[in-house]
Protein backbone atom coordinates (compact mmCIF):
# COMPACT_ATOMS: atom_id res chain seq x y z
CA UNK A 1 0.00 0.00 0.00
CA UNK A 2 1.19 3.18 -0.98
CA UNK A 3 1.98 5.38 2.61
CA UNK A 4 0.72 8.66 0.54
CA UNK A 5 -2.71 7.33 -0.63
CA UNK A 6 -2.99 5.57 3.01
CA UNK A 7 -2.62 9.28 4.03
CA UNK A 8 -4.94 10.62 1.73
CA UNK A 9 -7.70 8.41 2.47
CA UNK A 10 -7.59 9.16 6.56
CA UNK A 11 -7.82 12.72 5.60
CA UNK A 12 -11.00 11.85 3.39
CA UNK A 13 -12.38 9.88 6.00
CA UNK A 14 -11.77 12.50 8.94
CA UNK A 15 -13.39 14.94 6.19
CA UNK A 16 -16.87 13.19 6.71
CA UNK A 17 -17.22 13.88 10.38
CA UNK A 18 -15.35 17.44 10.07
CA UNK A 19 -16.54 20.77 9.48
CA UNK A 20 -13.25 22.16 8.53
CA UNK A 21 -12.97 24.14 5.47
CA UNK A 22 -12.54 23.38 1.49
CA UNK A 23 -9.85 26.05 1.88
CA UNK A 24 -8.38 24.06 4.66
CA UNK A 25 -8.22 20.42 2.93
CA UNK A 26 -7.01 21.79 -0.56
CA UNK A 27 -4.11 22.90 1.45
CA UNK A 28 -3.50 19.68 3.41
CA UNK A 29 -4.06 17.57 0.70
CA UNK A 30 -0.59 18.62 -0.87
CA UNK A 31 2.89 19.53 0.79
CA UNK A 32 3.73 23.32 0.58
CA UNK A 33 7.37 22.49 -0.60
CA UNK A 34 9.00 19.12 -2.29
CA UNK A 35 12.79 19.26 -2.22
CA UNK A 36 15.11 16.53 -3.85
CA UNK A 37 19.30 16.70 -3.91
CA UNK A 38 21.98 15.12 -4.92
CA UNK A 39 24.32 14.79 -2.34
CA UNK A 40 28.01 13.31 -3.88
CA UNK A 41 30.12 11.93 -1.42
CA UNK A 42 34.25 10.96 -1.53
CA UNK A 43 34.19 7.88 0.11
CA UNK A 44 37.20 6.10 1.56
CA UNK A 45 38.90 4.46 -1.31
CA UNK A 46 38.62 7.26 -2.76
CA UNK A 47 35.66 6.90 -5.09
CA UNK A 48 32.48 9.35 -5.20
CA UNK A 49 29.44 8.09 -4.76
CA UNK A 50 26.33 9.90 -4.95
CA UNK A 51 23.17 9.45 -2.65
CA UNK A 52 19.52 11.15 -2.98
CA UNK A 53 17.98 12.89 -0.56
CA UNK A 54 14.55 14.41 -0.20
CA UNK A 55 13.10 16.62 2.07
CA UNK A 56 8.76 17.23 2.39
CA UNK A 57 7.39 20.54 3.99
CA UNK A 58 3.95 19.59 4.42
CA UNK A 59 2.33 22.53 6.24
CA UNK A 60 3.11 25.55 8.15
CA UNK A 61 0.20 27.00 9.39
CA UNK A 62 1.12 26.39 12.99
CA UNK A 63 4.53 27.66 12.89
CA UNK A 64 7.72 25.71 11.11
CA UNK A 65 7.89 22.73 9.88
CA UNK A 66 9.05 19.93 12.11
CA UNK A 67 9.50 16.29 11.34
CA UNK A 68 12.73 13.77 11.57
CA UNK A 69 15.42 12.54 8.71
CA UNK A 70 15.72 8.92 8.06
CA UNK A 71 18.38 7.05 6.12
CA UNK A 72 17.14 3.95 4.88
CA UNK A 73 17.75 1.95 1.39
CA UNK A 74 13.35 2.01 0.74
CA UNK A 75 12.97 5.80 1.49
CA UNK A 76 11.00 7.35 -1.50
CA UNK A 77 9.16 10.58 -2.22
CA UNK A 78 5.44 8.95 -1.76
CA UNK A 79 6.87 7.63 1.92
CA UNK A 80 8.33 11.20 2.76
CA UNK A 81 4.96 13.19 1.69
CA UNK A 82 2.70 10.62 3.92
CA UNK A 83 5.40 10.78 6.83
CA UNK A 84 5.12 14.85 6.63
CA UNK A 85 1.49 14.84 6.32
CA UNK A 86 1.10 12.59 9.55
CA UNK A 87 4.22 14.76 11.07
CA UNK A 88 1.53 18.15 10.39
CA UNK A 89 -1.50 16.37 11.97
CA UNK A 90 0.71 15.05 14.82
CA UNK A 91 1.84 18.61 16.11
CA UNK A 92 -2.06 19.88 15.94
CA UNK A 93 -2.73 16.65 17.96
CA UNK A 94 -0.42 17.18 20.74
CA UNK A 95 -0.71 20.90 20.36
CA UNK A 96 2.84 22.15 19.76
CA UNK A 97 3.71 25.31 17.65
CA UNK A 98 4.81 23.62 14.54
CA UNK A 99 3.96 22.12 10.88
CA UNK A 100 4.65 18.95 9.55
CA UNK A 101 7.76 18.02 7.36
CA UNK A 102 10.11 14.71 6.75
CA UNK A 103 13.11 13.94 4.83
CA UNK A 104 15.24 10.74 4.39
CA UNK A 105 18.35 9.79 2.11
CA UNK A 106 18.49 6.57 0.03
CA UNK A 107 21.09 4.62 1.71
CA UNK A 108 22.04 1.35 3.83
CA UNK A 109 24.23 3.41 6.36
CA UNK A 110 25.62 0.09 7.65
CA UNK A 111 27.37 0.24 4.37
CA UNK A 112 28.65 3.24 5.08
CA UNK A 113 31.84 3.82 7.54
CA UNK A 114 31.70 6.76 10.72
CA UNK A 115 33.76 8.78 8.48
CA UNK A 116 31.31 8.19 5.58
CA UNK A 117 28.34 8.59 7.33
CA UNK A 118 29.78 11.95 8.59
CA UNK A 119 30.31 13.09 4.57
CA UNK A 120 26.85 12.17 3.75
CA UNK A 121 25.57 13.83 6.71
CA UNK A 122 27.02 16.67 6.53
CA UNK A 123 26.36 17.05 3.05
CA UNK A 124 22.65 16.96 3.49
CA UNK A 125 22.52 19.37 5.74
CA UNK A 126 24.67 21.88 2.86
CA UNK A 127 22.05 21.10 0.80
CA UNK A 128 19.08 21.79 2.84
CA UNK A 129 20.62 24.97 4.54
CA UNK A 130 18.76 27.82 2.16
CA UNK A 131 15.78 25.59 3.76
CA UNK A 132 15.62 25.19 7.03
CA UNK A 133 16.65 27.27 10.09
CA UNK A 134 14.69 27.31 13.59
CA UNK A 135 12.34 29.66 12.70
CA UNK A 136 11.52 28.11 8.81
CA UNK A 137 11.99 23.95 9.25
CA UNK A 138 13.48 22.54 12.12
CA UNK A 139 14.82 18.41 11.08
CA UNK A 140 15.12 15.77 13.80
CA UNK A 141 16.31 12.32 13.75
CA UNK A 142 14.09 9.21 12.46
CA UNK A 143 15.06 5.82 11.51
CA UNK A 144 18.72 4.98 11.47
CA UNK A 145 19.56 8.64 12.65
CA UNK A 146 21.20 9.15 15.79
CA UNK A 147 21.99 12.45 18.03
CA UNK A 148 25.47 12.17 16.86
CA UNK A 149 24.34 12.84 13.17
CA UNK A 150 22.32 15.31 14.30
CA UNK A 151 24.95 17.37 15.72
CA UNK A 152 27.16 16.88 12.70
CA UNK A 153 24.44 18.37 10.79
CA UNK A 154 23.47 21.40 13.34
CA UNK A 155 27.79 22.06 13.09
CA UNK A 156 27.88 22.08 9.16
CA UNK A 157 24.30 24.34 8.79
CA UNK A 158 26.53 26.83 11.20
CA UNK A 159 29.58 26.72 8.90
CA UNK A 160 26.85 27.84 5.85
CA UNK A 161 25.51 30.12 8.12
CA UNK A 162 28.02 31.40 9.70
CA UNK A 163 26.84 31.25 13.07
CA UNK A 164 25.44 29.66 16.11
CA UNK A 165 22.14 27.95 15.65
CA UNK A 166 21.41 25.66 18.11
CA UNK A 167 17.44 25.42 17.07
CA UNK A 168 18.26 24.20 14.31
CA UNK A 169 17.99 20.80 14.62
CA UNK A 170 16.19 18.96 17.75
CA UNK A 171 17.50 14.97 18.83
CA UNK A 172 21.09 16.20 19.33
CA UNK A 173 23.12 15.26 22.17
CA UNK A 174 22.98 17.06 25.28
CA UNK A 175 26.49 18.60 25.15
CA UNK A 176 25.68 20.02 21.47
CA UNK A 177 22.31 21.62 23.39
CA UNK A 178 19.79 18.21 23.39
CA UNK A 179 17.54 18.00 25.74
CA UNK A 180 17.08 15.57 28.82
CA UNK A 181 14.17 12.92 28.32
CA UNK A 182 14.70 13.22 24.57
CA UNK A 183 15.72 9.40 24.49
CA UNK A 184 12.91 8.54 26.03
CA UNK A 185 10.46 10.63 24.68
CA UNK A 186 8.91 8.54 22.33
CA UNK A 187 8.35 5.35 24.29
CA UNK A 188 7.47 7.12 27.48
CA UNK A 189 4.98 9.10 25.36
CA UNK A 190 3.08 5.92 24.09
CA UNK A 191 3.13 4.47 27.85
CA UNK A 192 1.12 7.59 29.04
CA UNK A 193 -0.94 8.04 26.22
CA UNK A 194 -1.76 3.94 26.40
CA UNK A 195 -2.26 4.60 29.90
CA UNK A 196 -4.73 7.57 29.48
CA UNK A 197 -6.57 5.59 27.16
CA UNK A 198 -7.69 2.86 29.95
CA UNK A 199 -8.33 5.37 32.41
CA UNK A 200 -10.97 6.80 29.74
CA UNK A 201 -12.26 3.33 29.55
CA UNK A 202 -12.42 2.91 33.21
CA UNK A 203 -10.11 -0.41 32.69
CA UNK A 204 -7.55 -1.62 35.44
CA UNK A 205 -4.41 -1.95 33.73
CA UNK A 206 -2.22 -4.39 36.04
CA UNK A 207 -1.68 -7.63 34.30
CA UNK A 208 -2.74 -7.01 30.57
CA UNK A 209 -0.42 -9.01 27.87
CA UNK A 210 1.37 -6.57 25.76
CA UNK A 211 3.41 -7.88 22.51
CA UNK A 212 5.52 -5.30 20.61
CA UNK A 213 6.84 -5.83 16.92
CA UNK A 214 10.00 -3.68 16.99
CA UNK A 215 13.16 -2.99 19.60
CA UNK A 216 14.68 0.41 18.71
CA UNK A 217 14.72 2.90 21.36
CA UNK A 218 11.32 3.35 21.00
CA UNK A 219 10.22 -0.08 21.98
CA UNK A 220 12.62 -0.16 24.71
CA UNK A 221 11.51 2.58 26.86
CA UNK A 222 8.01 1.83 25.90
CA UNK A 223 8.73 -1.90 27.44
CA UNK A 224 10.61 -0.98 30.53
CA UNK A 225 7.58 1.43 31.08
CA UNK A 226 4.86 -1.27 30.69
CA UNK A 227 6.66 -3.94 32.88
CA UNK A 228 7.55 -0.97 35.57
CA UNK A 229 3.87 -0.42 35.89
CA UNK A 230 2.42 -4.20 36.05
CA UNK A 231 1.59 -5.03 32.53
CA UNK A 232 3.14 -8.53 31.33
CA UNK A 233 5.05 -7.92 27.89
CA UNK A 234 5.13 -11.26 26.58
CA UNK A 235 6.96 -10.89 22.95
CA UNK A 236 9.23 -8.16 21.35
CA UNK A 237 11.12 -8.59 18.04
CA UNK A 238 13.73 -6.95 15.71
CA UNK A 239 13.91 -7.08 12.62
CA UNK A 240 15.73 -10.87 12.32
CA UNK A 241 12.48 -11.99 14.56
CA UNK A 242 10.63 -12.41 17.48
CA UNK A 243 10.91 -14.15 21.10
CA UNK A 244 8.06 -15.00 22.98
CA UNK A 245 7.78 -15.52 26.88
CA UNK A 246 4.77 -16.76 27.96
CA UNK A 247 5.38 -15.65 31.74
CA UNK A 248 6.48 -12.32 30.38
CA UNK A 249 9.72 -10.19 30.38
CA UNK A 250 10.67 -9.12 33.82
CA UNK A 251 14.15 -7.08 32.73
CA UNK A 252 13.96 -5.84 29.46
CA UNK A 253 17.30 -4.15 30.28
CA UNK A 254 18.49 -7.57 30.27
CA UNK A 255 16.83 -8.18 26.79
CA UNK A 256 18.56 -5.45 25.46
CA UNK A 257 22.47 -6.36 26.90
CA UNK A 258 21.87 -9.28 25.21
CA UNK A 259 21.13 -7.97 22.02
CA UNK A 260 23.74 -5.49 22.07
CA UNK A 261 26.07 -8.52 22.66
CA UNK A 262 24.51 -10.97 20.22
CA UNK A 263 22.94 -8.42 17.60
CA UNK A 264 19.82 -10.01 17.66
CA UNK A 265 17.11 -11.07 20.38
CA UNK A 266 16.34 -14.76 19.03
CA UNK A 267 17.98 -16.84 21.56
CA UNK A 268 17.28 -14.70 24.91
CA UNK A 269 17.14 -17.10 27.85
CA UNK A 270 13.94 -19.05 28.04
CA UNK A 271 12.27 -18.18 24.79
CA UNK A 272 10.53 -19.43 22.13
CA UNK A 273 11.41 -18.45 18.78
CA UNK A 274 8.34 -16.62 16.45
CA UNK A 275 8.36 -14.37 13.39
CA UNK A 276 7.13 -10.57 13.15
CA UNK A 277 3.75 -11.28 11.35
CA UNK A 278 2.97 -14.08 14.39
CA UNK A 279 4.00 -11.65 17.09
CA UNK A 280 1.10 -9.01 15.68
CA UNK A 281 -1.49 -12.03 16.03
CA UNK A 282 -0.65 -13.59 19.61
CA UNK A 283 -3.49 -14.07 21.87
CA UNK A 284 -2.29 -10.92 23.93
CA UNK A 285 -4.53 -7.76 25.32
CA UNK A 286 -2.51 -4.97 23.62
CA UNK A 287 -0.10 -5.26 20.33
CA UNK A 288 2.20 -2.74 19.32
CA UNK A 289 3.90 -2.44 16.12
CA UNK A 290 6.75 -0.17 16.75
CA UNK A 291 8.67 -1.13 13.41
CA UNK A 292 7.95 0.00 9.55
CA UNK A 293 5.10 1.17 7.93
CA UNK A 294 2.32 -1.26 6.27
CA UNK A 295 2.81 -3.63 9.06
CA UNK A 296 -0.83 -4.51 9.70
CA UNK A 297 -2.55 -5.51 6.52
CA UNK A 298 -6.25 -6.72 5.97
CA UNK A 299 -4.84 -10.45 6.00
CA UNK A 300 -3.26 -9.34 9.98
CA UNK A 301 -5.85 -7.59 10.74
CA UNK A 302 -8.50 -10.46 10.41
CA UNK A 303 -5.98 -12.90 12.29
CA UNK A 304 -5.22 -9.71 15.72
CA UNK A 305 -6.80 -11.50 18.53
CA UNK A 306 -5.70 -7.92 20.57
CA UNK A 307 -8.40 -6.07 21.77
CA UNK A 308 -5.92 -2.49 21.47
CA UNK A 309 -3.24 -1.24 18.80
CA UNK A 310 -0.92 0.95 20.13
CA UNK A 311 0.40 2.21 16.83
CA UNK A 312 4.30 3.33 18.23
CA UNK A 313 5.57 2.96 14.41
CA UNK A 314 4.45 5.72 11.67
CA UNK A 315 1.84 4.59 9.25
CA UNK A 316 1.73 0.93 10.78
CA UNK A 317 -1.61 -0.07 9.43
CA UNK A 318 -2.87 0.06 5.77
CA UNK A 319 -6.63 1.42 5.27
CA UNK A 320 -8.66 -1.57 5.15
CA UNK A 321 -6.45 -3.11 7.73
CA UNK A 322 -7.82 0.17 9.89
CA UNK A 323 -11.80 -0.37 8.07
CA UNK A 324 -11.33 -4.24 9.24
CA UNK A 325 -10.26 -3.63 12.61
CA UNK A 326 -12.79 -0.68 13.13
CA UNK A 327 -15.53 -3.70 11.87
CA UNK A 328 -14.06 -6.30 14.24
CA UNK A 329 -14.06 -3.46 17.52
CA UNK A 330 -10.63 -3.43 18.41
CA UNK A 331 -9.34 0.04 19.25
CA UNK A 332 -6.82 1.40 17.49
CA UNK A 333 -4.30 4.18 19.39
CA UNK A 334 -3.26 6.09 16.34
CA UNK A 335 0.00 6.77 15.71
CA UNK A 336 -0.40 10.64 15.62
CA UNK A 337 -1.49 10.45 19.11
CA UNK A 338 0.45 7.19 20.36
CA UNK A 339 4.18 8.27 19.02
CA UNK A 340 3.92 11.91 19.30
CA UNK A 341 5.71 12.20 22.18
CA UNK A 342 9.18 12.80 20.32
CA UNK A 343 7.88 15.68 18.50
CA UNK A 344 6.51 17.01 22.10
CA UNK A 345 10.17 16.98 23.92
CA UNK A 346 11.48 18.06 20.44
CA UNK A 347 9.52 20.93 20.66
CA UNK A 348 11.32 21.41 24.78
CA UNK A 349 13.97 20.93 23.32
CA UNK A 350 13.69 23.72 20.74
CA UNK A 351 11.99 26.36 22.96
CA UNK A 352 15.13 25.38 25.32
CA UNK A 353 17.73 26.58 22.65
CA UNK A 354 15.56 29.50 21.40
CA UNK A 355 15.13 30.70 25.10
CA UNK A 356 18.97 29.71 25.99
CA UNK A 357 17.78 27.60 28.95
CA UNK A 358 18.56 23.58 30.28
CA UNK A 359 15.66 22.10 32.05
CA UNK A 360 16.00 19.32 34.03
CA UNK A 361 15.09 15.44 33.38
CA UNK A 362 12.38 15.59 35.73
CA UNK A 363 11.07 19.02 34.28
CA UNK A 364 10.88 17.53 30.77
CA UNK A 365 8.89 14.54 31.58
CA UNK A 366 6.64 15.90 33.74
CA UNK A 367 5.63 18.45 30.71
CA UNK A 368 5.36 15.88 28.53
CA UNK A 369 2.73 13.43 30.32
CA UNK A 370 0.87 16.52 30.67
CA UNK A 371 1.09 17.09 26.99
CA UNK A 372 0.45 13.65 26.21
CA UNK A 373 -2.36 13.15 28.54
CA UNK A 374 -4.31 16.24 28.01
CA UNK A 375 -3.90 15.21 24.16
CA UNK A 376 -5.19 11.57 24.87
CA UNK A 377 -8.49 13.05 26.76
CA UNK A 378 -9.00 15.46 23.99
CA UNK A 379 -8.84 13.22 21.18
CA UNK A 380 -10.86 10.14 22.91
CA UNK A 381 -13.49 12.84 24.14
CA UNK A 382 -13.48 14.02 20.65
CA UNK A 383 -14.35 10.73 19.10
CA UNK A 384 -16.66 9.60 21.67
CA UNK A 385 -19.05 12.57 21.19
CA UNK A 386 -18.91 12.25 17.47
CA UNK A 387 -18.99 8.08 17.78
CA UNK A 388 -15.92 7.55 15.64
CA UNK A 389 -12.60 6.26 16.00
CA UNK A 390 -9.73 7.05 17.89
CA UNK A 391 -7.93 7.77 14.35
CA UNK A 392 -10.87 9.54 13.29
CA UNK A 393 -10.98 11.71 16.41
CA UNK A 394 -7.08 12.43 16.73
CA UNK A 395 -7.53 13.94 13.14
CA UNK A 396 -10.85 16.08 13.91
CA UNK A 397 -8.59 17.53 16.95
CA UNK A 398 -5.51 18.17 14.81
CA UNK A 399 -8.02 19.78 12.00
CA UNK A 400 -10.13 22.18 14.39
CA UNK A 401 -6.22 23.41 15.54
CA UNK A 402 -5.49 23.61 12.01
CA UNK A 403 -8.13 25.60 11.38
CA UNK A 404 -7.89 28.56 13.66
CA UNK A 405 -4.34 28.91 12.53
CA UNK A 406 -5.59 29.07 9.28
CA UNK A 407 -8.35 32.00 10.32
CA UNK A 408 -5.59 33.85 12.48
CA UNK A 409 -3.48 33.97 10.01
CA UNK A 410 -6.16 35.32 8.08
CA UNK A 411 -6.73 37.73 10.40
Amino acid sequence: MNPWHTAQKQLAKANEHSTHSARLHERLSSPDRVIEVSLPVAMDDGSMRTFTGFRVQHNNLRGPYKGGLRFHPQVDMDEVKALSFWMTMKTAVVDVPFGGGKGGVVVNPKELSENELEQLSRAFARALAPNIGPEIDVPAPDVNTTPKIMGWMRDEYEKVIGSPSPAVITGKEIAQGGSQGRTEATGFGGYYVLDQVFKQLGDNTRGKRVAIQGFGNVATYLAQSLVADGYCVVALSDSKGGIYLESGFTDIAAVEAHKRSTGALSLFPGTTSITNDEILTLPVDIVVPAALENAITDHVANSIRATIVLEMANGPTTHDADEILKERGVIVVPDILANAGGVATSYFEWYQNMHGEQWEKDVVLTKLEEKMRTATCAVYETAKAKSVSLREGAYLVALRHLEEAQKNSAN
